[in-house]
């Protein structure tokens, strides 16, 4: 088993810790030169400001909403996510460090422990430590672990944390099923068009095709990530 720890709207949590004015507001971060939007909170994504777009094009709505843009600061960030990682990794002997704001966590020889409680525990950690929430997500591979995550920081039940492996098979099902093969962990959007040109649309699609046959089109990334998500390991370690 592993974690996926992932911090919500990083940019804007790391702002926030030094200005709590900021807290449930609308708020972005602006890429070199306050060009594009590189990073929105919560409300600022629910008045319908964009990701990744130039800020002229969304400064009117900005303004509509009294949405707060801020020059981005990666010195903070990059400190931040620096403390980050080294309180993580204090919750495994192994972890691999994917991003800025991500790291996995191996979890093997933790079956004794609640992982959905451990998971918690390491929200807690990083809350009170940092003033950063992060989401988790826990599964047996990479890639069940990024569903996983992708679950507990926007579906309410989780308050953060998903165990994957805990849920029934119809629920796991479900939650594939709901999820465009386009979402699925390294699938982008080229082969994503070729699967659904195959009738592949969801991850469950995805996950119930023919490994070998997808070997054959695609080569053996593909096949990997089919096996992932059947819960099968195949992404090594960094």
């Amino acid at each position: 088993m592993l974690a996926l720890i992932d911090a919500n709207h990083f940019y804007v949590a790391c702002e926030r810790v030094f200005d709590p004015r900021l807290d449930d507001r609308p708020v972005v971060v602006l890429s070199n030169n306050d060009g594009c939007v590189v990073a929105r909170s919560p409300e600022a994504k629910a008045v319908g400001i964009p990701m990744g777009v130039p800020w002229f094009q969304c400064r009117e709505l900005a303004q509509q909403h009294g949405v707060i843009a801020l020059s981005s600061n990666y010195p903070l960030y990059a400190d931040l996510s620096a403390r980050l990682m080294a309180l993580l990794g204090h919750f495994s002997p192994r972890q691999e460090i994917y991003s800025i704001d991500e790291c996995f966590l191996d979890l093997s020889g933790f079956e004794h422990h609640d992982l959905t409680a451990y998971g918690q525990a390491m929200r807690r950690r990083v809350l009170r430590g940092l003033g950063l929430p992060v989401g988790v997500g826990i599964a047996p591979t990479k890639t069940l672990a990024k569903v996983a995550n992708h679950l507990a920081k926007r579906q309410a039940p989780w308050a953060g944390v998903c165990n994957f492996n805990a849920l029934p098979p119809q629920e796991q099902n479900a939650h594939l099923a709901q999820r465009d093969v386009g979402e699925v962990w390294g699938i982008g959007p080229r082969w994503a068009a070729r699967l659904r040109d195959l009738g592949i649309l969801t991850a469950r699609d995805l996950r119930d095709a023919d490994p070998k046959t997808l070997r054959q089109r695609f080569g053996v990334v593909l096949e990997r990530i089919v096996w992932e998500l059947r819960g099968v390991t195949c992404l090594e370690w960094a």
